[in-house]
């Protein structure tokens, strides 16, 4: 059966770009801001590194460590993530640079080595609840991880500017797998059946991608289907928009809405 985004083998070349990546930092670059709010250049690092242990405590070794509480919307598991990273970035500023980098080096081949373990087609420990999943494959859930770790690499890289990984190889399954909340960001969205929206985003790593109104909002395949709406994403600004790095009012002077303007806008939520 064929894996519908495979990124598993991006995982060890995505991480031996960010250890070339850090240990080419200066000092002062640690300290830099980043399009990630609050966070330094150094704050993103560490939540990286949490990404790393976070993933082998829970699903490698089956510790869940501090209970959520009631987590009863997706509001509510946000609030507690967020608060668990706030929490780790204040608890990792007593850790040097150097420290961090070395942390990050071995967890991550052990990350890695854990993810490439586990059966595709089998359930992931956590869904993607974004895409409007209550459970989902461990496909999906790796590329969800691959998202995190895409972005959070990009962060550091524009906060320092030394680009990299804006490219076919890394860059289009970050974009694909995002692309995959569409169906459920739409499903509230009222058309009549088979009105189609054709979403593109530009450059490199780029794509087109079509959903079309059925009984629910499906993908079909690109083809020259007449669209009721075009949305046209600067592929530069595209993963800020998607990983929430902006909002919506930031990205809207690199996208150009073609057709159904009200249609189209539904894509940048």
């Amino acid at each position: 059966m064929q894996i519908p985004i495979n990124t598993i083998h991006l995982f060890e070349p995505l991480d031996n770009k960010l250890h070339e990546l850090l240990s080419s930092l200066e000092p002062a670059d640690w300290n830099k801001p980043t399009v990630a709010k609050q966070w330094t250049v150094k704050d993103v690092a560490a939540h990286l590194l949490d990404g790393n242990i976070r993933t082998l405590s829970i699903s490698r070794d089956k510790f869940f460590g501090e209970p959520p509480g009631n987590i009863d919307s997706y509001e509510d598991l946000v609030d507690f993530l967020n608060r668990l990273n706030a929490d780790w970035v204040r608890a990792t500023k007593r850790m040097s640079p150097a420290v961090l980098v070395e942390l990050l080096q071995v967890t991550g081949k052990e990350y890695t080595k854990h993810l490439a373990m586990l059966d595709p087609f089998a359930k992931a420990v956590f869904s993607v609840a974004w895409a409007g999943e209550n459970e989902s494959l461990n496909w999906f859930h790796l590329a969800r991880e691959y998202t995190e770790k895409w972005h959070h690499q990009q962060q550091i890289r524009e906060a320092v500017n030394k680009p990299g990984i804006m490219t076919e190889e890394l860059y289009h399954p970050f974009l694909q797998t995002f692309m995959m909340a569409l169906p459920h960001t739409y499903r509230n969205t009222h058309a009549s059946e088979g009105t189609v929206i054709k979403i593109t985003i530009t450059g490199e790593g780029g794509g087109d991608w079509l959903l079309q109104k059925k009984e629910q909002w499906e993908f079909i395949p690109v083809s020259s289907t007449n669209v009721q709406a075009q949305v046209i994403i600067d592929g530069s600004i595209a993963w800020k928009l998607f990983s929430k790095s902006w909002r919506k009012q930031d990205a809207l002077p690199y996208i150009t809405i073609e057709g159904d303007k009200q249609l189209g806008e539904v894509v940048l939520e």
